[in-house]
């Protein structure tokens, strides 16, 4: 999808998933068996949706999931970000932002007009960082519109 000074941000696959339990075992996320995670990262592709990871000379740094969700109310879908993490070593390097950039693109391309981040039990510093890029609180949920392609933001 994109590559940044050897990082890139590409595409999850079943085969990535050891290294992805590795990376969420590092981000305090219960542990799951490699077969497992990798079944979940096919089963969000086949709802439609993807998981995109950061790679960097070796391991995942960073990954997003994201799942495209129709509502009632909406006249288009939204892309809701159901896991979105970087390993704590690789912190504060605009990781986490290239994948919200990655995650955006995604969603438009899946028809979403905005991003939503569920805001229960989100940590602090997660919260901080949704403000930072962008996402404001909107009907119980952390909300970015996704602008148009050729607009000034992503």
């Amino acid at each position: 999808m994109g590559q940044r000074y050897g990082l890139e941000i590409r595409a999850a696959a079943g085969s990535d998933a050891p290294g992805l339990v590795a990376l969420l075992a590092d981000m305090g996320a219960s542990p799951v068996s490699p077969q497992a995670l990798a079944g979940r990262i096919e089963a969000v592709a086949r709802a439609g949706g993807t998981v995109l990871m950061a790679v960097e000379w070796g391991p995942p740094s960073g990954v997003v999931a994201l799942q495209v969700v129709t509502d009632l109310v909406a006249t288009h879908p939204a892309g809701l970000l159901v896991s979105l993490g970087v390993s704590p070593e690789a912190r504060r390097r605009g990781i986490g932002r290239l994948l919200i950039k990655a995650a955006a693109r995604s969603a438009r391309l899946a028809g979403c007009d905005r991003l939503v981040l569920p805001v229960a039990g989100l940590p602090p510093e997660v919260i901080a960082f949704g403000a930072a890029t962008g996402f404001a609180l909107e009907n119980g949920v952390w909300a970015r519109p996704l602008l148009r392609r050729g607009s000034s933001q992503d």
